[in-house]
């Protein structure tokens, strides 16, 4: 087997914790993770939780298929003219540093998307944008009937990913279950956090100074993410395949109509205002990230940018203004002027 030493101990990790009775706030269902491998011969329990290994025992004899496999959709091309972009915007030793990740998916046709993948697998502190996990956590939980989406919650749903409010954040958590969202991220059905890419999105504290649950057992982040793998849950979301084809829907409808304009939504108001975007960010300290899905003149694309710099905030704007020129094919140095 290929399956590594610190992969297991990495999973390890996690167990403990993983555990819960039917009555607990968190819920009674384990995280579950995946096997993409041959079947193993080893047959004996390897998690406490009992959902967890059934997932793990399904998962190995059948492999739960991949709605979106990004990595297998690489573009040499795309890949060298982000990496043209980031060195004209003189970004390339943030890059080289891996402080700077960045993923641009080309899904006008959303059979065969083309990605540029910039240190996508490297999992950053990601501050307010891993709360499209605590949305996914949620619609999950109302589609088994265990939250409703009455008035309320969806203002909250709302409040937390327009506005960015951590006081809704946080409420959501608590309402959905910080170990049900980081068993939703595990599963094999999304593999939004697979430590065979380094991790993904990571949801393990309230958006408070207290409430901590339990960090990410690869890097010790209370809330993470990497580019890739936020670039997997809006091509999923966009596929229909997050919870039913109408929640998704319902979903995207939550994340269109950004309140805060910066970053990324400030480079894309310069290019076309009327583009329509579904976007979730996140700043604390140095840390800068956005994330967005596009539409726009009949094409769809996805960007995701994470950033460690005390410069970083000042970089996103002119990042996704490159971008969006790559995806049409027109110069992006015009729309520079005024991008913060």
């Amino acid at each position: 087997m290929r399956r590594s030493a610190a992969l297991l101990a990495a999973l390890a990790l996690c167990l403990p914790v993983l555990s819960a009775r039917a009555d607990d706030v968190d819920g009674k269902d384990g995280p579950k993770l995946r096997q993409r491998r041959p079947p193993r011969t080893r047959v004996a329990p390897i998690f406490e939780d009992p959902v967890l290994q059934r997932m793990w025992d399904l998962d190995r004899i059948a492999p739960f298929e991949d709605k979106a496999p990004l990595w297998s959709y690489a573009d040499r091309g795309l890949e060298a003219e982000v990496l043209g972009a980031l060195r004209e915007l003189k970004l390339l030793d943030a890059v080289r540093r891996k402080k700077l990740a960045v993923v641009l998916v080309e899904i006008s046709d959303v059979e065969r998307p083309r990605v540029a993948n910039i240190n996508g697998d490297v999992m950053l502190y990601a501050a307010s944008l891993p709360k499209i996990a605590i949305l996914l956590g949620a619609f999950e939980k109302i589609a088994e009937g265990k939250l409703r989406l009455d008035a309320e919650t969806e203002r909250q749903l709302e409040d937390m990913i327009r506005v960015s409010s951590n006081t809704a954040a946080t409420a959501m958590a608590r309402k959905v279950g910080k170990r049900y969202i980081a068993r939703t991220m595990l599963s094999p059905r999304y593999r939004l956090y697979d430590p065979e890419h380094n991790g993904g999105l990571w949801v393990g504290k309230d958006y408070a100074k207290k409430g901590l649950w339990k960090r990410d057992p690869l890097h010790n982040l209370s809330h993470g993410a990497t580019a890739m793998q936020v670039a997997r849950y809006y091509y999923l979301l966009q596929t229909g395949n997050l919870v039913t084809p109408a929640y998704s829907r319902k979903m995207k409808q939550i994340l269109s109509k950004p309140a805060i304009q910066h970053k990324f939504v400030s480079g894309l108001n310069m290019v076309n205002p009327a583009a329509l975007l579904f976007r979730k960010s996140g700043s604390w300290r140095t840390f800068h990230s956005d994330s967005v899905l596009v539409e726009r003149d009949g094409r769809a694309y996805i960007a995701v940018a994470l950033a460690d710099s005390p410069d970083a905030k000042r970089w996103l704007g002119p990042i996704i203004v490159s971008l969006d020129s790559i995806v049409f094919g027109k110069s992006w140095l015009h729309g520079l002027a005024g991008v913060n």
